[in-house]
């Protein structure tokens, strides 16, 4: 990161749920050292959800990141046949109390979500997660198209045209979110260091 210049970075890994902590320790010493080696930086780490204990998370928050971002990924209605092993209200409260500890720690860290669309979510529906997540005063959303990574991934429903793209992103924005992303291909980690 330092060789390359970097002026944002985002971190993430997947799911550790074979470590006691979920891997909040590493989370919480990348921070560390990317801050101890590249002062002025912006620091993204994209989380798991800890299965919702408070400790790893708050170890996460100690060393400051700049955004702290936790996806959704979708609607609450498609939470168990998307993501098996997450929930919608768990996520949710890791997005707000990454909040109520940034606020705690005299922080300026902002919360970050995104979700996929295409996996047959109605439009109501993603309407109702974009106020859940302005809920729990999540700052930044990114809303992407799903794309069937394999034939053993979830069937695509349907593909979203740009224009419901930008309706969604001028939704948001409506809602009060500082910044999003919304596009075709847009992932969570798209345009991140203008995020901030």
């Amino acid at each position: 990161v330092a060789a390359m210049g970097l002026e944002h970075v985002v971190v993430t890994s997947v799911a550790r749920d074979d470590l006691p902590d979920g891997g909040a320790g590493v989370f919480a010493e990348t921070i560390r050292q990317l801050r101890d080696r590249c002062p002025g930086m912006g620091v993204e780490v994209l989380i798991p959800d800890f299965n919702g204990h408070e400790a790893p998370l708050r170890t996460v928050m100690d060393a400051g990141p700049d955004i702290l971002n936790h996806n959704v990924e979708t609607v609450e209605r498609l939470q168990a046949p998307v993501r098996k092993r997450a929930r919608y209200d768990r996520s949710l409260g890791v997005l707000q109390r990454a909040k109520a500890y940034a606020v705690e720690l005299g922080q300026a860290a902002h919360t970050k979500s995104s979700i996929m669309v295409g996996l047959g979510e109605e439009r109501a529906e993603l309407s109702q997660a974009f106020r859940d997540l302005r809920a729990v005063d999540c700052d930044i959303l990114t809303i992407g198209q799903y794309l069937r990574p394999t034939a053993d991934h979830l069937p695509l429903v349907r593909y979203y045209h740009p224009d419901e793209f930008a309706e969604m992103k001028a939704e948001a924005l409506a809602l009060g979110f500082r910044h999003v992303e919304s596009g075709p291909l847009v992932r969570s980690s798209y345009h991140a260091r203008g995020q901030v």
